[in-house]
């Protein structure tokens, strides 16, 4: 078992506060740089949502592919 599928399992039940948790500490590393890395902190943000499955849908984008 991966430290991945580890992380998935702590987490089930608790995604929307993983959410919160990647999102604050987004906000942080923002802070601390000024914006600077502001593309690749969203990124970086929305790349560990999608693993670990914790991806808010969009209204009107279910079961539809990122375009």
């Amino acid at each position: 078992m991966s430290m991945l599928d580890k992380l998935k399992g702590m987490l089930k039940g608790h995604e929307d506060t993983a959410r919160q948790g990647v999102e604050k500490a987004g906000d942080a590393i923002d802070a601390k740089t000024g914006n600077k890395y502001q593309s690749q902190v969203d990124t970086a943000q929305q790349k560990i949502n999608e693993q670990l499955g914790t991806q808010e849908q969009r209204p009107g984008t279910q079961g539809q592919p990122p375009a």
